[in-house]
């Protein structure tokens, strides 16, 4: 690991950065061109201390976790974050299989959606990267650690995953949920990750186990979804998916119909997201 030149990397990328192009308030004014260190840390999901300490060339040696998470928050590009690897002295994530890593374009354009939730989703339904509206609608998942950051995974493990949907609706997700999983491994039947995600869940859910003998197939493009938040109360949005050409990553955007009640509660999470953000947490 080269501590020296990974600090001065990040340092460069950091300091190249605005916060409208990360989707941040400009805030105060700046005494320095670039983003704070904070705001670095906030946007990969970590301690403020942990990347400044990557930053003065001390600490321990990060995590590939960590490495990916900090190569979103500055948004780097692929041959960029596989830069930041090899000084960390680690070994690149690679493509086979779906790559993790989400394009920064793809994330400016996240950034960009300040008024409706939307996130970058792996065909495989690991949760990569959220603006702050969808931070605001349904937590931190890209932040959690392993299967955690897994919609489906969560959905069939966790019951209070299901809980942000009405309980008439979650048969309906659980099948479409299903049924994209499995078009997934058809399009990748030798992903080892997908294939284990699979292997898992048919042990540990007797429900997926069911729907997968079913066979069924659909990859999700659009759908109307109902969400209970816990402040704002039911919200009724129009769910629309991106995908990219190889179809390894989805943009997820959802938005509200103007006019509508679920509109005007949108607005009032808006308000209460940016409140959040803004806090001392």
């Amino acid at each position: 690991m080269d501590r020296t030149e990974l600090a001065d990397f990040l340092r460069r990328c950091r300091a190249r950065l605005t916060p409208a192009d990360v989707g941040l308030p400009q805030g105060a004014r700046r005494r320095t061109p670039g983003l704070r260190r904070e705001e670095v840390a906030q946007l990969a999901g970590m301690s403020t201390d942990h990347y400044t300490r990557l930053e003065q060339a001390r600490g321990s040696r990060p995590s590939r976790q960590m490495l990916a998470a900090v190569a979103r928050g500055l948004r780097l590009s692929g041959d960029e974050r596989d830069h930041l690897f090899h000084l960390a002295g680690e070994e690149p994530p690679r493509a086979r299989g779906g790559t993790g890593h989400v394009r920064p374009g793809l994330l400016l354009l996240l950034d960009r959606l300040t008024d409706t939730p939307a996130q970058v989703v792996s065909d495989r339904g690991d949760v990569l990267a959220q603006n702050a509206m969808s931070l605001a609608l349904s937590g931190d998942a890209a932040g959690r650690p392993g299967d955690g950051r897994n919609l489906v995974w969560r959905y069939f493990t966790d019951p209070a995953a299901r809980e942000f949907l009405p309980p008439e609706d979650r048969d309906h997700a659980a099948r479409a949920t299903v049924a994209d999983l499995r078009a997934t491994l058809a399009r990748r039947p030798d992903d080892a990750r997908t294939a284990g995600l699979v292997r898992r869940l048919r042990a540990r859910s007797a429900e997926f186990a069911a729907l997968w003998e079913a066979h069924d197939v659909a990859v999700r493009r659009r759908d109307v979804k109902r969400f209970v938040h816990p402040v704002v109360g039911l919200l009724e949005l129009d769910c629309e998916v991106l995908l990219n050409p190889e179809h390894d990553q989805r943009l997820v955007i959802y938005t509200a119909r103007p006019g509508s009640e679920s509109y005007e509660r949108l607005e009032l999470l808006r308000v209460v997201g940016l409140q959040r953000l803004a806090g001392p947490g």
